[in-house]
């Protein structure tokens, strides 16, 4: 079973077609026994996302509200929802200052480290950050993780 932590900037690519998109779908779905987690915060960044790309003019009123719904039934069904915690909340801050990272990017390399740490310490798999943020990248690099992009893959 491969296990991943997927950031925003991958998973909107499951809801909305961009470089990657397909790569993607392939690589984190269920069927094959893919597990994903997800910092609890995503429901709104991947909103936020898919709305704003309607409002650019990039996505239709109708194709956003799908890409929403569909994501909405999923964020239980199919992701493994990683709550935001005070230790997470402090150690995001500490990620955000050592990389200079974006908010919302230092909880979820917070999220996606606690997550690995929790993983490994149980004698289980690491697993793969799935991100198209090349700075959220280079940190989670610097952290340890594994990494890999979608939009790597065309």
């Amino acid at each position: 079973m491969s296990v991943f932590f997927g950031d925003t900037s991958a998973l909107a690519k499951r809801y909305v077609t961009e470089t990657g998109s397909a790569w993607l779908m392939a690589t984190i779905n269920p069927k094959i026994g893919s597990r994903v987690y997800i910092a609890h915060i995503t429901i709104v960044e991947i909103v936020s996302a898919i709305t704003r790309k309607e409002r650019g003019g990039h996505l239709s009123a109708s194709d956003a509200q799908t890409a929403i719904t569909t994501f909405e039934q999923d964020y239980f069904q199919e992701f493994s929802i990683v709550p935001l915690t005070t230790s997470l909340v402090d150690e995001a801050k500490n990620l955000a200052k050592k990389y200079a990272l974006r908010g919302y990017d230092a909880v979820q390399l917070a999220t996606a480290l606690q997550t690995n740490q929790k993983r490994t310490n149980s004698g289980l798999q690491p697993l793969t950050l799935l991100s198209a943020d090349n700075d959220l990248n280079d940190a989670a690099i610097a952290e340890g993780l594994s990494v890999d992009n979608p939009n790597n893959h065309p």
